[in-house]
């Protein structure tokens, strides 16, 4: 018998609320969940592993792709299936496994969808499943953390983008598969595991979250102008055609910086520093997903 729990960053809104996810699960006989709400999404660790410790095997998740990312650094590699709904301002894994901004249609893909298996990528012991970078897209997402997104949306990444633009490039060094790929001046360097993976634009668009690698990306775009071509790329989904960018596939990477910089993975920043190790882990999550998605 599925055992079923909620784990809610109680700050996200989406439809009615977490009240109308109570309702909708009562409707489908699930009327005393295990449930865990959280202020903020460094505290979904510690409430999903009570919830495990409890025996979940299926789990809810009510938040914006940081909350989803704690979810799954905590589970993977762990028999429980993720159903996601998606109540934060940020839902690039949402959005790219074709999940809808409903409460009700949520529940049901939860209950009674496809269940898909996807790698994640690990960056410096942490485990994502959109995205890691460090440079100009770890500080537009820093400087936007401070209420702006829950106030704007998305627009608070074009306004910190617009202030970041000047940023100064630092030296990197960067090996894939244990391999020298690239060496010089950059302004932003990104792992995705899935197509759109900042801000809704399509950066990695032969990217799939199933496929045992991950893609990366670095930007040697300095100031406005030479950043302003490289987004336009990346708004038509053509973005490696940009003279700033240069892109592979791997299954590890190691990037070293001559200075520290701020990095993020989901868009949640953390400290800076000098040096990422990523890898992909293979298979290590399930996902519930609408049964087009199934693969």
């Amino acid at each position: 018998m599925t055992s079923i729990a909620v784990i809610a960053h109680a700050a996200k809104e989406l439809g009615g609320g977490l009240p109308e996810l109570r309702k909708t699960l009562a409707t489908y006989g699930i009327s005393d969940p295990l449930w865990q709400e959280v202020p903020k999404s460094k505290y979904v660790p510690d409430g999903v592993k009570e919830l495990l410790d409890a025996g979940v095997d299926l789990l809810f998740v009510w938040g914006g792709d940081g909350t989803v990312q704690r979810a799954i650094d905590a589970i993977a590699g762990r028999p429980v299936t993720l159903a996601i709904l998606p109540a934060g301002t940020a839902n690039l894994l949402a959005t790219n496994l074709g999940l809808p901004q409903e409460i009700e249609a949520c529940v049901r893909i939860g209950l009674h969808g496809a269940r898909r298996v996807l790698d994640v990528g690990k960056v410096n012991g942490e485990r994502f499943a959109v995205m890691a970078g460090a440079g100009l897209d770890a500080v537009m997402i820093r400087d936007a953390d401070a209420g702006l997104k829950d106030k704007v949306g998305r627009i608070a990444y074009v306004w910190t983008g617009a202030k970041s633009a000047q940023l100064d490039p630092v030296k990197m060094t960067i090996e894939v598969d244990g391999k020298p790929w690239f060496e010089d001046k950059a302004t932003c360097v990104l792992v995705g595991n899935v197509g759109e993976v900042l801000g809704g634009l399509s950066v990695f668009p032969d990217a799939v979250p199933d496929d045992a690698v991950l893609d990366i990306g670095v930007v040697t775009a300095d100031g406005w102008w030479e950043w302003a071509r490289t987004l336009g790329r990346s708004v038509v989904g053509n973005v490696s055609a940009s003279p700033f960018v240069q892109t592979t596939t791997g299954r590890s990477f190691v990037v070293r910086l001559n200075a520290p910089m701020p990095y993020q993975l989901d868009g949640g920043d953390r400290k800076p520093t000098t040096k990422l190790k990523i890898k992909v882990k293979p298979e290590a999550i399930t996902v519930a997903v609408p049964e087009e998605e199934e693969r």
